[in-house]
């Protein structure tokens, strides 16, 4: 890896960070808030939240066996996806890498940064090259996204190329493993400490069955966390957000109980899929979604939609033609599906 200067936007490198009131004081025990213009009443979503989310921090460390200065919050991962490219790549000259097809806010933020996207295709079993992903990389990549297991696709990348990469890039790679709770293999947090330009995005939206409160987790070495820190706006996490993950992370054997749920229900629907006239072929998902070819998507999916039931085409999407993405639903969402398209003539 570059040494950390020589990959962060100068201007980045030199910020000084906004300094809230809440951080002022940390440290040290206090009762009488009268730093913040608050409104006195209304307790307590009249203050100001945690900035950092200390306490947050430190159970989601205790779960994750990670430290909780290698810890990033933010809302969703697409912030801290955005805060990468901010932080790394100078709008107009600087590049980034990806597998295609894969999620597409990493397309959107470079847009939005004006950094250059440069799509790797992946082979017909969604799987990618090591040596076709470096011939990407010049003297101005910066950053290279893998998301394993992967979307649309829902398999695990291939974890000999995603180490060969981490082992020849010298900047930063991101794993975002969002659906790395179904996926039966170890979370590359276990090689955290040993590579410095490792970051790994995770999220409380999937297995935690929590998308509506909007938290991401970001894991990387305490020098990353603490530029993403500076860059972030003060308070980007909501009071009321940290205290319903701090509710969630009390009960940590349901989370559990919902994924054995989901993995269960998730061979019955394919198994089921395959049974069904419209099917063409159906794709290995590591994930709490499946991915499978039918013969008219366009047509089945408007079909699901006249009937109340929705699902995600894919067909646009590189290598997807003619696909539809399943997520996994409780055992009546399920069979609500797979009744539809048994129905379908």
């Amino acid at each position: 890896m570059k040494d950390l200067k020589q990959l962060v936007r100068e201007n980045i490198w030199t910020l000084k960070p906004y300094t809230s009131a809440r951080d002022e004081y940390q440290g040290r025990d206090a009762h009488v808030f009268l730093d913040a213009n608050e409104n006195p009443y209304n307790n307590p979503i009249n203050r100001y939240p945690d900035p950092l989310q200390r306490d947050l921090k430190q159970s989601i460390a205790a779960i994750k066996g990670v430290p909780a200065a290698n810890i990033f919050l933010g809302n969703g991962s697409d912030e801290p996806i955005d805060l990468l490219y901010r932080i790394f790549c100078n709008p107009g000259i600087d590049n980034v890498v990806a597998i295609e097809p894969t999620y597409g806010m990493y397309g959107v933020c470079a847009d939005i940064n004006n950094v250059e996207y440069r799509r790797v295709l992946l082979d017909e079993t969604f799987q990618p090259d090591a040596g076709k992903l470096l011939a990407a990389i010049d003297n101005h990549t910066k950053l290279l996204f893998f998301c394993s297991p992967n979307n649309p696709s829902g398999n695990n990348i291939d974890r000999e190329v995603i180490e060969k990469v981490l082992d020849s890039f010298d900047g930063i790679v991101i794993v975002d493993e969002a659906y790395i709770d179904f996926a039966g293999v170890p979370s590359f947090l276990e090689q955290l400490s040993l590579r410095p330009n490792l970051v790994v995005l995770q999220t409380f939206s999937k297995a935690w069955g929590m998308a509506g409160i909007r938290l991401g987790m970001a894991f990387a070495s305490q020098e990353i966390i603490t530029i993403m820190n500076k860059v972030k706006y003060p308070y980007n996490i909501n009071l009321l957000t940290q205290q319903r993950a701090m509710d969630e992370l009390m009960h940590y054997e349901r989370i559990e109980e919902w994924v054995k749920a989901i993995l269960s229900e998730r061979a019955r629907v394919m198994e089921e899929f395959a049974k069904l006239e419209c099917t063409v072929k159906i794709y290995k998902s590591d994930a709490n979604f499946f991915l499978v070819r039918v013969k008219d998507a366009l047509a089945t999916y408007s079909y699901l939609v006249d009937k109340g039931i929705i699902v995600r085409n894919r067909s646009k999407v590189a290598l997807c033609g003619n696909s539809l993405r399943i997520t996994v639903g409780t055992v009546e969402e399920n069979n609500a599906l797979l009744d539809a398209l048994k129905q379908k003539i």
